[in-house]
């Protein structure tokens, strides 16, 4: 681990006597050693723009081969323009290094900064273990002016209820001798940096005031945007969730309507943009599915944890998870049309991860449109060019150019990868009949499929509207 400065310059910020003026210039220059527990897609990202500005920042992560990475100055991050360059430049000028001992950096940072995985359980619940992990060996290394902030996702009143009493717990400090907020990560893949720099405000909310006035001025050196104070940690908590829930239920809203183009008879994407023209209307796009590890999770951050009824958000959730099956069912019906069973048919799935560009396969729509054509005895293949394995997948995987070596009957698009645009369509192949190309994005050019004599069925657009 670099030696990045001496303990006579260790500062902190957290109810210090010195003018905001003094407490930016030691922020800035070093004095303040900040700790971020976390260096995943998500975390690396924001160590190293805390580490751009501060020039002393410690990771904590519990992966030996991501800690070595870093300290080697790699970045083992993929997909995320600049990153693996400023990474390079920070560990190489000391400003940043990692270690695999939570409790090293509990005792190194006065900044606390935590942005850990919270995913949820199998019964649909929330797993807050890492950061009940993590708490507890920040609390064993908290000393007086310390301030600990949650950037990771969690249930509202999380910080207030759980994470405060932990770490007064193990510290034997309370609230007053050392800050407690919640700033929460507003980031995506592919775009972290960017993000961070201030592509949107920052929202930080406190325990106290103190711990708001810190965590403000904090973020008002790491942003180039706003950053907006709300009223508690509890608010800025349900800030984050909230953002998730109203994308979760406008998702469900556009899927809900694109299953019922066929009986309609319209271009159901077509309604949605022109509706989109009146200021009060923002439908999102249908898709085969929610993927990723916040929007198809978050909404269990409130219907788990609160006793008040919750069924729009429950339907949403209903509705987003019943999209794989609707594929299926399209596949089903295509082929019994023609009289074939699903179970003789050999069906290509383009795109595993849950979005272009990125490797993340957390709850991607493409896992269970594998699984439910698997279960129906259907052979199935995939291709992403984001991914070194497919283990997780119940298919075979191929190769973008091994695919015009075969013949299908059906191809799906899960997810359009820009690599899919040099697919030469004329070049694929059914043993007999019309290829069935289901487009699950609305990525695809009618003319591209049609010309080259497939048929084309685009998930929104109905019937023999998309020929």
């Amino acid at each position: 681990m670099t030696n990045h400065h001496s303990e006579t310059d260790r500062a902190s910020l957290y109810d210090s006597a010195q003018s905001v003026e003094s407490q930016i210039e030691a922020l800035r220059t070093g004095s303040v050693p900040v700790s971020v527990y976390g260096l995943g897609k998500m975390g690396l990202p924001l160590a190293a723009m805390y580490a751009k500005t501060t020039k002393n920042v410690l990771g904590a992560d519990v992966d030996p081969a991501v800690v070595e990475e870093l300290n080697e100055g790699h970045c083992h991050v993929k997909g995320e323009p600049e990153l693996p360059e400023l990474v390079a430049e920070l560990v190489s000028n000391g400003a940043l290094s990692a270690t695999t001992e939570p409790l090293e950096a509990a005792e190194y940072g006065t900044v606390h900064v935590v942005i850990v995985p919270t995913p949820i359980t199998d019964e649909n619940e929330p797993d807050l273990s890492i950061l009940d992990a993590v708490t507890d060996d920040i609390g064993s290394g908290l000393e007086v002016g310390d301030i600990v902030v949650i950037e990771c996702t969690v249930p509202p009143r999380t910080t207030a209820e759980r994470v405060r009493p932990a770490l007064e717990s193990a510290s034997g400090l309370s609230i007053g001798e050392f800050g407690l907020a919640v700033c929460p990560e507003r980031t995506s893949s592919g775009r972290a940096l960017r993000d961070i720099r201030g592509a949107y405000p920052k929202v930080v909310g406190g325990i106290d005031a103190e711990s708001a006035r810190v965590t403000e001025l904090i973020y008002g050196e790491l942003t180039d945007a706003d950053v907006l104070c709300v009223s508690d940690a509890t608010t800025a908590e349900a800030v984050k969730v909230f953002e998730g829930l109203y994308r979760d239920v406008n998702i469900a809203l556009a899927n809900e309507l694109a299953t019922m183009a066929d009986e309609l008879g319209i271009d159901v994407l077509e309604a949605i943009e022109v509706a989109n023209t009146q200021p009060y209307c923002d439908i999102h796009r249908p898709g085969p599915g929610v993927g990723g590890h916040c929007i198809p999770f978050y909404p269990y951050f409130v219907i788990a944890p609160f006793e008040t009824p919750t069924p729009l958000l429950e339907t949403a959730r209903a509705v987003n998870d019943s999209m794989p099956g609707f594929v299926v069912e399209k596949l089903r019906a295509e082929f019994e049309a023609e009289g074939m069973a699903l179970s003789d048919a050999s069906i290509l799935l383009l795109g595993l991860t849950y979005r272009p560009g990125v490797e993340e396969i957390r709850a991607s729509p493409s896992l269970a449109i594998a699984e439910q054509l698997t279960a129906q005895n259907a052979s199935v293949y995939g291709v992403d060019p984001m991914l070194e394995s497919v283990a997780e997948f119940d298919l075979q995987r191929l190769s973008l150019p091994e695919i015009e070596e075969r013949s299908f009957d059906a191809v799906v698009v899960v997810t359009p990868h820009e690599e899919f645009e040099s697919i030469r369509w004329d070049e694929l192949e059914r043993a007999s009949g019309q290829l069935f190309v289901l487009d699950g994005r609305g990525a695809l050019e009618a003319p591209s499929i049609t010309d080259a004599g497939h048929r084309l069925y685009t998930i929104g657009v109905g019937g023999d509207r998309g020929v």
